[in-house]
């Protein structure tokens, strides 16, 4: 079958961000979403640094923030340290395709035999839309750390870096990861809807990245390390997709780990 491409659509329909994400769900994994698979790409890397600057006592419960289709929940699933994940997102729509996909990683292959088993980590899928909501559930309260990708576009900084920092216990690691400003500046997210030939778009923000530390360090979160701005480069076509040329030599892509403080 052949790499979707951009699809040419009648006109634009800008939807709640909630409602935007429940439609584009059935879609979402296969409509040839190239940030989606640089993030992928580039997760490879931030996330082991992530688990490696846990500092907290272990197994560790950790809250994925924004866990659209379950794409890195079921990463986390499959790390030995981690005893609880609790996958929060707006769109139920998206966490229906989350539960399709951890049963399918949970009905996969089992370990052989000669390797010693490892209880299963407790996953809770939950509503929680950070806009709206005046309380943490309770299972993503003092967690060890956060992950949240491609989600702080769709939502205010001060709304997001408030209520990471209400889930983090002191001394948790919050793994961001976001469209780049250079590319929130020239387009946005969204997807093509067959059925009506309208494109969808959530509410979306270009965040810089200065403004995302700033804005962080507020909450008491401190970057840790240098925060990673990626552009795609004509090497990388092949690998992220076709809808991926138009950017090249444009910075699509940023990520970085961030602490909260102990005091």
């Amino acid at each position: 079958m052949s790499a979707p491409t951009d699809l040419s659509f009648s006109s634009v329909r800008y939807l709640p961000t909630n409602e935007a994400y429940d439609r584009w769900a059935a879609v979402y994994d296969t409509d040839g979403n190239f940030l989606q698979a640089l993030d992928t790409v580039e997760l490879k890397t931030l996330f082991p640094e992530f688990l490696q600057s846990i500092t907290s006592p272990k197994p560790w419960r950790i809250v994925d923030l924004g866990c659209g289709t379950g794409r890195n929940t079921s990463i986390l699933l499959a790390v030995p340290d981690i005893e609880e994940v609790i996958a929060l997102d707006s769109s139920r729509g998206m966490l229906e395709v989350a539960k399709t996909r951890l049963q399918q990683v949970d009905n996969g292959v089992s370990p052989p035999s000669s390797e010693p088993a490892r209880a299963a980590p407790k996953v809770h899928l939950e509503v929680f839309d950070m806009l709206d909501s005046q309380s943490l559930p309770v299972s993503a309260q003092q967690v060890d750390g956060v992950i949240s990708t491609l989600v702080v576009e769709h939502v205010p900084l001060q709304t997001f870096f408030s209520q990471v920092s209400r889930m983090l216990r002191p001394g948790g690691m919050l793994l961001l990861t976001n469209m780049h400003a250079h590319m929130g500046g020239i387009s946005q997210a969204g997807f093509v809807d067959a059925d009506t030939g309208e494109k969808i778009r959530p509410t979306s923000y270009a965040h810089t990245v200065a403004d995302v530390v700033a804005e962080a360090r507020k909450w008491g979160l401190e970057k840790e390390g240098d925060v990673r701005e990626r552009a795609v480069d004509e090497d990388m076509v092949e690998r992220l997709g076709p809808r991926s040329r138009k950017w090249v030599d444009v910075t699509c892509w940023f990520g970085g780990l961030f602490r909260k403080r102990a005091n």
